[in-house]
């Protein structure tokens, strides 16, 4: 039954050559829901302008702890805001050691329904024009 609760939603992205529609179901429907929430930018969705996490007004900031911290908190704040079947656990953001305009954001998260933990790491890329 908890499973149930945790819901099916669409498959993203969608399959450009067949248009057919998969199914996401339960935590991996979760999975997907933090990375719409953080891959959407607030106003860009035209019937819930308010939907989506403030990453992007990131993209030209320095990579700094200031910045790392700076994101953190947004992602922490839509997740709160967007995804009620989590509680985030830890949201931790370092620099990819390989290319320094990319920071690692590691969200360690439990399902409320089942009280399981999983973990989501997701890219998130500076611009790299500005410097420390």
């Amino acid at each position: 039954m908890a499973s149930e609760f945790l819901g099916v939603g669409w498959q993203f992205p969608i399959d450009a050559q067949t248009g057919e529609i998969d199914l996401a179901r339960y935590e991996d429907s979760i999975h997907q829901a933090i990375w719409l929430i953080l891959s959407t930018a607030p106003g860009e969705r035209v019937m819930r302008p308010d939907f989506g996490c403030g990453l992007h007004n990131l993209v030209f900031a320095v990579n700094s702890a200031g910045t790392a911290a700076e994101v953190a908190s947004e992602v922490r704040q839509a997740l709160l805001r967007w995804e009620p079947r989590i509680e985030a656990l830890e949201v931790t953001v370092t620099t990819d050691a390989s290319e320094p305009t990319r920071l690692l954001i590691d969200i360690g998260y439990r399902v409320r329904a089942t009280n399981n933990r999983f973990n989501l790491v997701y890219p998130f890329y500076l611009d790299g024009s500005a410097t420390a």
